[in-house]
């Protein structure tokens, strides 16, 4: 099954009358149907965040744009987490010297000038370093 077949499954469960949106008071009944508790006023609002057109429901073109951003945070957060781990120096951006470091203990040797080398082609701003961002564009 594909990832919009899922989606739609998922969806259509949400969906109780069968209208091809969600209303805050399906939304409540499917959070509160899986153990959990949502007001009625918490409901309206995560609608109203969703809802693209403006009709107080959810399509499932909302639906599927909500899944999706989540899954882009999901890849940000696993971002940071390598960003941080080449960063090492508490600086806030990857040097030579960091990367150098870090593809040694991944069992890669390179020298300092190969390391430079390596920041130069995705270092946006030419300062030597490669900021979050711009680490951010080497991995996309």
């Amino acid at each position: 099954m594909d990832k919009l077949s899922q989606y739609k499954r998922v969806f259509n469960q949400f969906d109780e009358n069968g209208d091809s949106k969600i209303s805050p008071s399906e939304l409540r009944q499917c959070v509160e149907a899986i153990g959990g508790e949502l007001s009625e006023k918490d409901a309206e609002v995560a609608v109203t965040l969703l809802d693209r057109d403006g009709d107080g429901l959810v399509g499932f073109e909302d639906f599927v744009r909500f899944l999706e951003e989540g899954k882009e945070e999901e890849k940000e957060d696993d971002l940071k987490e390598a960003f941080k781990r080449y960063e090492m120096d508490g600086s806030g951006c990857i040097t030579p010297r960091s990367l150098k470091r870090m593809l040694s203990r991944l069992g890669e040797s390179r020298s300092l000038d190969e390391c430079k080398v390596m920041i130069a082609r995705f270092d946006l701003d030419g300062d030597g370093v490669l900021t979050f961002d711009e680490f951010k564009v080497m991995m996309l």
